[in-house]
């Protein structure tokens, strides 16, 4: 049990580090955070609610997987070297892949419902 605390530690470390010193991780988390609230608002339902979380952990899961393959290719290659470069676009493209989907993912469940509350 102490080494499965000390590995969660050491996870929330990482998610410390990442909010700590990415813009971007922050930006996904606010926009998590605004899906969220809209959510509770209209009342979206469970399956709604499991689709929306599941979508905004994996922005962040991805962000975070993204700069862990920055940080591991800036210490293994300090100059700009063009394999260095497509691995940290690859990765950080991987994310947008993502991001876009999940903002296309919250236009559909709570777009409905608070096009409905507003008009």
């Amino acid at each position: 049990m102490k080494r499965f605390g000390r590995s969660f530690r050491y996870a929330c470390e990482g998610v410390a580090y990442g909010l700590r010193t990415q813009r971007h991780m922050r930006f996904h988390l606010s926009a998590a955070a605004v899906a969220a609230a809209v959510g509770l608002i209209v009342r979206i339902g469970l399956l709604e609610w499991a689709l929306l979380l599941l979508t905004m952990a994996g922005v962040i899961a991805a962000e975070l997987i993204n700069t862990a393959i920055e940080k591991a290719v800036d210490l293994a290659s300090p100059a700009v070297h063009p394999l260095a470069k497509a691995a940290k676009d690859t990765a950080a493209g991987a994310v947008l892949v993502l991001a876009v989907a999940a903002a296309a993912v919250g236009l559909i469940i709570l777009g409905p419902p608070l096009w409905e509350l507003i008009f």
